[in-house]
C-alpha cells in the first residue's frame, strides 16, 4: 500500500538530476508536466512539499470560496495549453507524455465536478492539517526548510494578513453547499471516525514540532487546538444528524472512483471473476496448510487453524525490525540468485509506524520520499502495530508473525514498492510517467506481482502467508463492490474478513473503513493490477517460448514508470519483445 498522501494532490512526482544520455526528450516532457505541478501547489502546496518541490512551504490548502470551481477552470486551460504544445511536439515519446497529461488533467476535473455534484465537502480535515506538518517536518527534509512549518501552522490558525482560519473556511463551504438538499453528507460512522480521531491528530502534530527543535510554535499550536475542537462540537451538532445512514456511493461516483485507481472493468464482472479465483486460492491454501500441519505434528489441517495456530508464534514489537530486516536479506538474496529483477543500489528503510500515522494508515504501507531534487533519501516501509480506530483492546496480530513477514517485506519493499520509487529514481523516468500516468493499479498490481514472484521461493510458512494476503486481494475485488453497489452491508463483510481470510478485527477495520469511505474502489485495485499484468506476462512467454528471461523483462517493465496498462503492453509489444535476440 502506498500512503495517502495530501488529500488535494497527486500521489507522487519524479524529476532526477542523473538521467542516462538522451536527456533532450525528458527535459521537453517535465517541462510540459510543470503545468499540471503548478496547479497542484496551487490548491495542495503541502502535496508540492511532499513531492520536493521548493517554493511552497509556507503556504496551506485553498478552501477559500469556489475552490473547487477555480480548480476545474485551471485543469481546463492545462488542457488548451498542453493539447497546443502536442501539436508542435517532435518526438514520439514526449508526445505520449502529454496525452497522459491531457488524460490526467480531464480526469481530475471529472472528479472534482463529480464529487461537487454529489457530495458535501465534509472531509478528515485534523488529517489534513496534520499531514502538512508530517510532510515537512519528515526526517529526509532539510532542516533548512522545516522552518517554514512555523509559518504553515501561523496560517493554518489564520494569525497572518489575507489568511483565515482553515477550520473556517471549511465549516463556510460545507454550509454554502448545504443550501442543497440534494447533496449527500458524509457516511456517519465515517463523520464520527474522522472527529473521535482529532486529538490523535493534534498530539501527532505537536509531537511533530516538539521533536523538530523549531522555536515559538507554542501559542498557535494552543489555538489550533481551540479552534479544531470548536470545529468538532460544529460538524457533530451540525454534521452529524445530516450524516447518510448507508456507506453506499451513487453509482456514478463510484464507477469514477474506479476508473480513478486504473480499474477498467465493471464492478459486477470485478466481483464474479474475484469470486472464481478467491475458490481456486482458498483450495491452494488448504493444501499449504494441510502440509505446514504434517510437518509440525499438529493435528489440524484446515487453513484456519493453522493460521490461528501460526499467530500465537508472536514477535514483539521490539523485535519486528530485526525479524523484517532479516526476511529482506533472504529476499534480496533470493532476486539475485534467481535472477529476477536488478535491485536498486540504495538500502531499503522499515520502520514502526507512529499513533498519527497509524490512525492514518493502519496497515503495512510505503512512505515515499520527496521524489522531485531527490539526493537519495529513500521510501520507507512502515509497518503499524495497531489501528486506534479498532475496539478497544481489540489485537491486530496480523503483520507481528513469521510467516507474514515474508509476503510484506516482498509487497512492501522488494521487489514491491521500495523496489519500484528506488529504481525509478536511480534509472530516470519522466513526471508525466510517475505522477500523471500513476494509478492504483499499476502500482499495487506490481507489489501483488511481487509476492507471487517470490513464493515459489519460500518455506511452507511464508507461502502460507502469501496465499493468505493473495485471498485478502481477491476479497476485496468483490467485497468493495459488493458494499458500493448495496449488495452487501458492512457489518457482513468485516465478519468475512474476519471468519473466512482470518483478518482481526482491528485489521478487518480497516479494510472495511477503506472500502466504504478512506479510498471506495481503491482495493479492487490490487487484484485487477495483478491480473493484468500475470496476464501480460503469458503473452510475453507464448511470444519469446524458451527465449523469455525474468530479469530483463522486470527490468524493462520497471523502467517504462508508472504506465496504464495499455500503454505498458504496447511498449513490451513494440519495443521489448523486438529487443530481445
Amino acid at each position: 500500500m502506498i500512503r495517502r498522501l495530501f488529500c488535494f494532490i497527486a500521489l507522487t512526482a519524479i524529476s532526477f538530476s542523473s538521467i542516462a544520455a538522451d536527456t533532450g526528450w525528458l527535459e521537453e516532457s517535465n517541462r510540459n508536466a510543470q503545468i499540471l505541478l503548478d496547479i497542484t501547489a496551487k490548491y495542495g502546496p503541502e502535496g508540492a512539499t511532499s513531492l520536493g518541490i521548493e517554493g511552497h512551504d509556507k503556504e496551506v490548502f485553498d478552501v477559500k470560496p469556489r475552490f473547487s470551481e477555480r480548480q476545474e477552470a485551471d485543469l481546463e486551460a492545462a488542457v488548451t495549453r498542453l493539447e497546443a504544445l502536442r501539436a508542435g511536439a517532435t518526438d514520439a515519446r514526449v508526445r505520449q507524455d502529454l496525452d497522459i497529461l491531457v488524460k490526467a488533467a480531464r480526469d481530475q476535473r471529472t472528479s472534482l465536478q463529480l464529487n461537487r455534484k454529489y457530495l458535501l465537502p465534509f472531509f478528515d480535515l485534523p488529517q489534513a492539517i496534520y499531514s502538512g506538518f508530517q510532510n515537512l517536518l519528515d526526517s529526509r527534509v532539510a532542516k533548512d526548510r522545516q522552518k517554514d512549518a512555523v509559518v504553515r501552522l501561523r496560517r493554518y490558525v489564520g494569525r497572518e494578513s489575507g489568511y483565515e482560519p482553515v477550520t473556517v473556511l471549511a465549516r463556510q463551504r460545507y454550509e454554502e453547499a448545504a443550501t442543497n438538499p440534494a447533496l449527500l453528507g458524509p457516511w456517519v460512522v465515517e463523520a464520527e471516525q474522522y472527529l473521535d480521531n482529532q486529538d490523535r491528530y493534534l498530539e501527532g502534530i505537536e509531537t511533530l514540532l516538539k521533536e523538530s527543535g523549531l522555536k515559538g510554535w507554542q501559542a498557535d499550536m494552543k489555538t489550533l487546538r481551540k479552534q479544531v475542537d470548536e470545529y468538532g462540537k460544529w460538524a457533530r451538532a451540525t454534521v452529524i444528524p445530516h450524516a447518510r445512514k448507508t456507506s453506499q456511493l451513487p453509482a456514478e461516483l463510484y464507477a469514477n472512483n474506479l476508473k480513478q485507481f486504473g480499474v477498467e472493468a465493471d464492478p459486477r464482472e470485478l466481483i464474479d471473476r474475484a469470486m472464481a479465483n478467491y475458490g481456486q486460492t482458498r483450495s491452494e491454501i488448504e493444501t499449504v496448510a494441510k502440509t505446514i500441519a504434517d510437518q509440525r505434528g499438529w493435528k489440524i489441517d484446515s487453513y484456519r487453524d493453522v493460521i490461528r495456530k501460526l499467530k500465537t508464534e508472536r514477535i514483539p514489537n521490539d523485535k519486528l525490525l530485526e525479524v523484517y530486516y532479516a526476511r529482506l536479506e533472504t529476499i534480496e538474496g533470493i532476486v539475485r540468485r534467481e535472477n529476477i529483477v536488478t535491485l536498486p543500489n540504495r538500502k531499503a528503510v522499515i520502520r514502526l509506524g507512529t499513533e498519527a500515522e497509524s490512525t492514518a494508515s493502519p496497515a503495512p504501507h510505503i512512505d515515499p520520499p520527496r521524489l522531485i531534487g531527490n539526493t537519495g533519501e529513500p521510501a520507507e516501509f512502515v509497518l503499524p502495530t495497531r489501528n486506534p480506530n479498532a475496539k478497544p483492546g481489540a489485537e491486530m496480530d496480523d503483520f507481528n508473525y513469521d510467516a507474514i513477514a515474508w509476503t510484506l517485506t516482498a509487497h512492501e519493499a522488494r521487489p514491491g514498492h521500495e523496489l519500484q520509487f528506488a529504481a525509478m529514481m536511480e534509472r530516470g523516468v519522466s513526471t508525466a510517467r510517475v505522477v500523471y500516468a500513476f494509478n492504483s493499479a499499476n502500482v499495487e498490481g506490481w507489489a501483488l506481482y511481487a509476492e507471487a514472484l517470490m513464493k515459489e521461493y519460500l518455506p511452507p510458512e511464508g507461502q502460507l502467508g502469501a496465499l493468505q494476503m493473495r485471498m485478502m486481494r481477491q476479497a476485496r475485488a468483490f467485497l468493495d463492490p459488493m458494499l458500493n453497489l448495496g449488495l452487501m452491508e458492512p457489518e457482513a463483510a468485516q465478519r468475512f474478513l474476519m471468519d473466512e481470510v482470518m483478518l482481526s478485527e482491528p485489521m478487518a477495520k480497516q479494510e472495511v473503513d477503506r472500502y466504504t469511505f478512506n479510498a471506495p474502489g481503491q482495493a479492487t485495485s490490487y487484484y485487477y493490477g495483478y491480473s493484468k499484468l500475470d496476464a501480460l506476462r503469458t503473452k510475453v512467454e507464448l511470444l519469446l517460448r524458451d527465449k523469455f528471461s525474468e530479469k530483463p523483462y522486470h527490468d524493462f517493465l520497471i523502467g517504462q514508470g508508472l504506465l496504464p496498462f495499455d500503454l505498458l503492453e504496447k511498449a513490451v509489444m513494440e519495443e521489448f519483445i523486438p529487443g530481445v535476440k
